[in-house]
């Protein structure tokens, strides 16, 4: 038997427990830790305070056991860096009984930073079969402590939370007027794990958890309902959503700023049962006799200019001076310096992107800044009954959230889809490296895609994005250098994707 706290209102246990905790001042345990699971206490960690005994050696305990957790974590930034440090800066129960159910905002210092993280664990003292693979740690008097979300039975108390609009300490859930929601309805949590967690209830809805949170508007939750308000069939209809008071997600010693706004935690969007991404559709595609996925490609071009058209609407546009166009120029030629030295091998096709940036520094028409997605590729599409519908509209999540709430080029986007065309072929390749003819055949389709899309987003802006010049291969080439850094540090097998294109490119 689960209970549920503050329903009604505020946490009803020890407010001042979660009170310091979200000043920082409990449950810092500093450590020097690995991935190896070593660790060294320093002085200072077992420093408690008398009015929350109990709670802070539970937390000190606790934050032990995810200094050991968090790195195995696909979601987890730190890629083999030591933790220093790791502090449980906020802790609300949210249920009790059987199956206990604490939300905790994790500060951890890795490397030269100390980013804030969204953990949900769970408690019990006879664990179920299935959930072994979600095991943290031992956590005393005969308790082991879990990944909540992967417990059906604790998700379904964030879905009632939010249908019933639940204040439980710093954390406040809500839903969209008039939305429906069902509360009992099942949860799943999708196997696919990125840089967030989402939980599917029923066929109806689905729940991103954001294990990163940054303060502020999320662009996950305003874009998407600032599009459907105006009526849009473009994107999935927010339903709800589960945000802590201001300052509540800040790292534990951390100063709140004046003006400071709530933290988006999760958002309960439409589900579309049924759809299949295009990353899917298009590797499918790519394994037939025949490869063709041309006509997906020029209704997703269309899709796209109308969504650039919506943003516009909704948010406007803002002139972009030359100025500023040399200014993008330099963060280009910056970003290119700093990548060569993770990725060398770049310094092989330098001399073409530094030439085409220094052309992008040259221009003189005019273009014009928005709000855009931001991370657009096939993945981040589904292909619905309705057509094509465009979801995660977060951007890059280790970005500050400032910077992708800011208007930039809609060709950026679009820049992003080509690449996943070339990156699909080029993946399918690797996959296939018996077959001396696939990686053309695989190239051809990737090109034909490319044709496609672009006459799409033609047909329905009025431009074609292949006569924006220079403008379109330096964003091309931004975007493949950073593939290729990212390749680098998550997936090595991949970096010859991104690396082939540039090769290709500068032929």
């Amino acid at each position: 038997m689960i209970k549920e706290y503050g329903s009604l209102g505020r946490l009803q246990t020890d407010v001042s427990c979660w009170e310091c905790a979200g000043n920082g001042e409990l449950a810092l345990a500093n450590v020097a830790r690995t991935t190896s699971g070593r660790a060294d206490r320093h002085p200072g960690s077992d420093r408690l305070l008398g009015d929350c005994l109990t709670r802070v050696m539970t937390r000190r305990a606790l934050a032990d056991l995810l200094a050991a957790w968090l790195p195995a974590q696909r979601w987890f930034a730190g890629n083999g860096t030591e933790i220093r440090d790791i502090a449980i800066t906020a802790d609300t129960t949210l249920a009790t009984g059987d199956a206990e159910l604490r939300h905790l905002i994790v500060a951890v210092g890795a490397g030269t930073e100390v980013v804030s993280y969204q953990v949900l664990v769970g408690f019990r003292s006879d664990l179920p079969p299935a959930l072994a693979h979600a095991v943290i740690g031992s956590a005393g008097a005969g308790q082991i402590a879990y990944d909540a979300l992967r417990d059906p039975e604790l998700t379904s108390v964030l879905l009632r939370g939010i249908a019933a609009e639940r204040i439980v300490g710093p954390l406040r859930f809500g839903a969209e007027p008039g939305a429906v929601i069902d509360p009992a309805a099942a949860g799943r949590t999708l196997p696919a794990e990125q840089s967030n967690t989402s939980i599917v209830f029923g066929d109806q809805a689905i729940l991103k958890v954001l294990r990163r949170p940054f303060e502020g508007r999320h662009p996950d939750l305003e874009l998407p309902r600032a599009l459907a308000a105006n009526g849009s069939h473009l994107v999935a209809v927010p339903l709800g959503w589960i945000e802590t008071a201001a300052g509540t997600a800040q790292a534990a010693g951390a100063r709140q700023a004046d003006g400071a706004e709530p933290t988006v935690l999760a958002i309960l969007s439409q589900y579309f049962a049924g759809a299949r991404d295009g990353w899917s559709l298009a590797t499918a595609s790519l394994q037939a006799p025949e490869p063709d996925f041309t006509g997906e490609s020029r209704q997703l071009g269309q899709a796209t200019a109308r969504l650039h058209a919506e943003l516009a609407t909704a948010f406007g546009t803002v002139p972009l001076s030359r100025q500023e166009l040399a200014g993008l120029a330099g963060t280009m030629n910056a970003e290119l310096d700093l990548a060569i030295k993770a990725v060398p091998e770049l310094r092989l096709h330098q001399d073409n992107m530094r030439a085409c940036y220094a052309e992008l520094a040259g221009l003189t028409g005019q273009a014009r800044t928005q709000r855009i997605h931001g991370d657009f590729h096939l993945a981040q599409v589904l292909s619905s009954e309705g057509g094509w519908v465009v979801l995660d509209f977060e951007g890059e999540p280790s970005v500050p959230l400032a910077q992708r709430r800011a208007h930039a080029l809609a060709l950026r986007d679009v820049t992003g889809m080509l690449r996943s065309f070339d990156y699909a072929a080029r993946h399918q390749s690797l996959a296939r490296p018996s077959d001396q003819r696939f990686p053309e055949q695989a190239l051809d389709w990737a090109r034909s895609c490319t044709a496609a899309f672009c006459a799409g987003y033609a047909e329905a802006s009025g431009a074609d994005p292949r006569e924006s010049g220079p403008l379109l291969r330096a964003l091309t080439y931004q975007k493949a250098v950073y593939e290729a850094v990212y390749e680098v540090r998550h997936r090595p097998d991949w970096l010859p994707i991104p690396l082939s294109a540039l090769a290709e490119a500068g032929s």
